[in-house]
């Protein structure tokens, strides 16, 4: 398993992000299918919607696909009710995906993108992207897909509208978690303050994500928290198909528990494992400082960030838990 010194080698040692290639490609496009990975959260809906909004005010013809829609608590974001919960027709000039770190993560949508379209830009931030695509903008040291969405319109010179603030702003401030993740830096705040001089409010972007939360996930972590055990510095709990329904969520979510488990002053590594339909896991990681759980998704097929990454595993329940909970043990043993 890769440690922390060698996922932090892996990403130095990255290509350059071809910019001059994607700004090409999308000159000489017209139809342009723009997607994000599975169950998306704040910056897989605000990277989208900045690359969408913008191109299309450009008099591009741009379609915006997500598998199963945009979350009830991201409706807020402007133009999200113009992204589809699916496609299934068409043909494109280019496929541009956000956010998605593999193949697995950018849903039907993604996948009847890359059938039908000539080329395809890769977007993301996530050391363990597999590059796949024709044209790389993988900038791992980025914050948030949001901020390379941000350099990239700077780049094209496009000018930033208030509803694109508004957007990047949402990812800026869900993926650092209102900016107390380790990985903000002076540049994530002068990003944050430029969009807010363009018209995005901080404090209603906070009031929408962070600080609002449906009754229904109160309801599944009642399900879920008699299920958590602590061991060693491990924390984790499980959630069954059938809490989802019996707490009223539309989306398999776990509503945040992962990263609310972590928070335990004993807990090193926090993992939460939510049962799908057709024999699959959907398994959450989450770190503190000193810990890679990045290499732990990465070698079960997953990926994302040093402190925050998951995958999906197949098998049950219990078969899923005896294959990561050991491997999560290991991170929490070589870490520290």
């Amino acid at each position: 398993m890769k440690t922390e010194t060698q996922t932090e080698t892996q990403t130095k040692t990255q290509p350059e992000p071809q910019w001059q290639a994607a700004a090409d490609a999308i000159d000489a496009a017209q139809s342009i299918l723009v997607v994000s990975h599975i169950a998306p959260d704040g910056d897989a809906i605000g990277s989208l919607l900045g690359i969408a909004e913008t191109l299309g005010a450009r008099g591009k013809d741009v379609t915006a696909a997500i598998d199963d829609g945009v979350p009830a608590d991201l409706r807020f974001v402007p133009g999200s009710a113009s992204i589809l919960p699916a496609v299934a027709s068409g043909e494109f000039d280019l496929l541009i995906t956000v956010d998605s770190s593999d193949l697995s993560r950018i849903g039907q949508a993604g996948a009847y993108g890359l059938e039908r379209s000539q080329r395809a830009i890769n977007l993301d931030h996530h050391p363990t992207n597999t590059r796949y695509g024709d044209i790389h903008l993988i900038v791992p040291e980025a914050v948030a897909a949001v901020e390379i969405v941000y350099d990239f319109l700077a780049f094209m010179g496009c000018e930033i509208s208030t509803d694109v603030a508004i957007a990047l702003l949402t990812g800026l401030v869900t993926d650092t978690q209102g900016f107390r993740i380790s990985a903000t830096n002076s540049r994530t705040l002068e990003i944050a303050q430029d969009l807010m001089r363009r018209g995005a409010s901080l404090s209603q972007i906070m009031a929408n994500t962070l600080n609002s939360r449906p009754y229904q996930e109160v309801e599944l972590w009642k399900l879920a928290l008699p299920t958590v055990r602590l061991e060693r510095g491990l924390i984790y709990a499980a959630i069954r198909q059938g809490d989802i329904e019996r707490a009223g969520l539309e989306t398999m979510s776990d509503g945040g528990l992962v990263s609310y488990l972590v928070n335990v002053v004993q807990a090193k590594v926090s993992v939460v494992f939510k049962e799908l339909p057709d024999n699959q896991v959907e398994v959450g990681f989450r770190a503190k400082p000193g810990y890679d759980v990045a290499s732990l998704a990465f070698q079960l097929g997953g990926g994302g960030h040093t402190l925050a990454s998951g995958c999906t595993v197949d098998g049950t329940l219990q078969q899923a838990q005896a294959t990561v909970l050991p491997l999560a043990r290991r991170v929490i043993a070589q870490g520290g």
